[in-house]
């Protein structure tokens, strides 16, 4: 029977009692949503960030303003020091954490409309990808959160 990615995730932290948080910049909140959609999330589901605005990413987050400046928030440097700062903040095992350009506005000639990078993982063992998702803000936003999920279901 398939499984959804969420409910995968909640297989492996809910026996094993680890537990997760999530830092999201362009899916908006997205992934948390998509999280506790699963009755019993709560057991392993810490905190979830929306750190829309760069300020937020750095004031929260921890992310450096040398990484903004230098890579942009829309980078893999960016996405990884969401990462450490959600796990970080939180104390949790598990972490994700999305940054990208949905769209229509924001694309610059280096990072077009749908760029997307994606962490995830522990603070020591994590991986992070770039994507570049096709269709309109929401599309992309969904496409977003649902690799962001199947990114960490295949960590464990």
């Amino acid at each position: 029977m398939f499984q959804k990615p969420e409910e995968l995730i909640f297989d492996h932290l809910s026996q094993t009692d680890e537990t997760l948080a999530i830092a999201e910049s362009l899916t908006g909140g997205l992934v948390s949503d998509k999280i506790t959609n699963v009755s019993g999330s709560s057991s392993y589901f810490l905190l979830g960030v929306c750190s829309y605005a760069n300020a937020a990413k750095i004031n929260i987050l921890g992310v450096k303003p040398e990484t903004i400046e230098k890579f942009g928030a829309v980078s893999q440097e960016c996405a990884l020091e969401m990462l450490k700062g959600i796990l970080k903040i939180s104390g949790a095992k598990w972490g994700i954490a999305t940054t990208g350009i949905a769209g229509p506005t924001g694309a610059t000639k280096t990072k077009p409309i749908g760029l997307v990078y994606i962490a995830a993982g522990t603070s020591e063992n994590y991986h992070c990808e770039k994507h570049i998702f096709s269709g309109d803000r929401l599309m992309v936003k969904e496409q977003s959160a649902n690799r962001a999920l199947q990114l960490l279901s295949s960590l464990f």
